[in-house]
């Protein structure tokens, strides 16, 4: 019988364990940490050897295939044991590849990819397709795979899951941007970073297709410098495209490919904003490249909500607009939110920073921010960096806190935007969890 070990026990691990069981594999899952009560109802369901707490290297060395859940760093003492001994190591999504033929599409990205992912989906499931979403987001790939046959998978992929593929293969694969973003996972090289992302072209071929965006600098001066086999198709709002992708022209999008074209106004698009112009001209082009309908492009855009957490006005209170953007986790996806503003911003930022840096916003901040919440347990990045350019700043350790001192702050007309550009693992356990203690601090000030 085949052995599988697994290491973790986050989502994608626990994918992969189930995967592995209806593949026929014998599997063992080691986690350094306590194993959920949860997941162990489920291990135990399926049959798979587990441990917690510790690692047993003989077991794991004996497996002839290691799934690494992406949030283990190859420094980590285990994995550099493993690679010493040359045991096979790969990734959740390139083990589940194995097991599917269906038609990937892949996005990835510094910012954006939550959003574009799930508007493909949209589009793809108005369209009639046996369509399953996940990734990053959702369910994990193996999950997916586990679950039930499907025609095609549209998946947010993230760095660090690139990181350990061999022959994963999207037929479409589109890159959104490329933004300083988990540089402390990189040893702080940009480049290094752009590289793991560029990781999603790496096994496609003349017959597959690459999406990417022509007004990234990142991206422009990596394809350069690298050969990419794929076709290279654009979206830009910079340009007039003559060829093949998609752009910006008079405030319409323009999509075309060798077959077909498709134009509708910006203004009616339901996602707004600029960073969605773009998420919205990279699902569409990919999305006539999988041979999807206009009719059902045109449909999607007209009517996909935003998300939560991504610039999602909360409540508008006593004139005030509260605007939760906990998603954005980097100073890139804070660009957009304040870039997006056009009244006077009390702005909520703060947390775990990953290298961040603050002079991408500079400008916007000046011109934008009339006061600071810092929400964190180290704040001296941002005190330090906009101690001269915001004339109010105070510091917070909680989210009711943050959100009293905002509304305080705040005058009728006036929005308090939640955007943090870090981290959330200080004071939350993640961004969602960050999100929904905004949403509830806010709709207590109403009480």
């Amino acid at each position: 019988m085949k052995t599988l070990g697994i290491l973790g026990q986050m989502k994608s691990a626990i994918g992969a364990a189930l995967l592995g069981t209806k593949k026929g594999y014998s599997v063992f899952l080691s986690d350094m940490g306590a194993i959920s009560p949860e997941n162990k109802i489920l291990l135990h369901e399926w049959g798979v050897e587990y441990e917690e707490g510790g690692h047993t290297m003989d077991k794991l060395s004996a497996c002839e295939v290691i799934v690494k859940s992406p949030g283990i760093p190859d420094k980590a003492p285990v994995i550099k044991s493993l690679r010493n001994i040359h045991r096979r190591i790969v990734s959740e999504i390139e083990f589940a590849s194995w097991c599917t033929d269906a038609m990937i599409i892949a996005v990835t990205g510094s910012n954006g990819k939550t959003t574009t992912t799930r508007l493909l989906g949209d589009i793809f499931i108005r369209d009639g397709k046996n369509t399953a979403v996940g990734g990053n987001i959702g369910v994990s790939f193996a999950a997916l795979v586990a679950e039930k046959q499907y025609d095609y998978f549209i998946l947010e992929i993230s760095s660090f899951q690139l990181d350990d593929i061999e022959s994963f293969r999207p037929h479409i694969a589109i890159l959104l941007n490329i933004t300083p973003d988990h540089l402390d996972r990189y040893n702080y090289s940009f480049d290094e970073y752009i590289a793991s992302k560029f990781r999603i072209t790496q096994n496609q071929t003349e017959e597959d297709y690459f999406i990417f965006n022509q007004d990234d600098e990142a991206i422009v001066k990596y394809m350069h410098n690298h050969s990419i086999k794929a076709k290279k198709i654009p979206f830009t709002q910079v340009e007039l495209l003559s060829g093949p992708g998609a752009y910006k022209k008079n405030n319409h999008i323009m999509i075309n490919n060798e077959s077909s074209h498709f134009d509708m106004s910006i203004n009616e698009l339901k996602l707004k904003g600029r960073h969605n112009v773009y998420n919205s001209m990279a699902a569409g082009i990919g999305s006539s490249y999988a041979g999807i309908r206009n009719e059902s492009v045109r449909e999607s855009f007209c009517s996909f909500n935003a998300l939560a957490h991504r610039l999602e006005e909360v409540s508008d209170l006593y004139g005030i607009a509260f605007i939760n953007d906990s998603k954005a986790t980097n100073v890139n996806s804070t660009w957009y939110a304040l870039d997006s503003q056009t009244k006077p911003v009390v702005w909520i930022a703060g947390g775990i920073d990953k290298g961040n840096d603050y002079s991408e916003i500079k400008e916007l901040v000046a011109k934008k921010v009339k006061a600071l919440i810092c929400l964190g347990l180290d704040n001296e990045k941002l005190l330090s960096y906009f101690k001269d350019i915001v004339p109010v700043i105070k510091e917070v350790r909680s989210m009711r806190e943050a959100v009293g001192e905002a509304y305080n702050l705040a005058q009728h007309g006036e929005v308090v935007l939640l955007s943090p550009a870090c981290a959330s693992m200080d004071l939350f356990k993640n961004y969602e969890d960050r999100g929904e203690q905004f949403r509830k601090a806010v709709n207590t000030l109403g009480i």
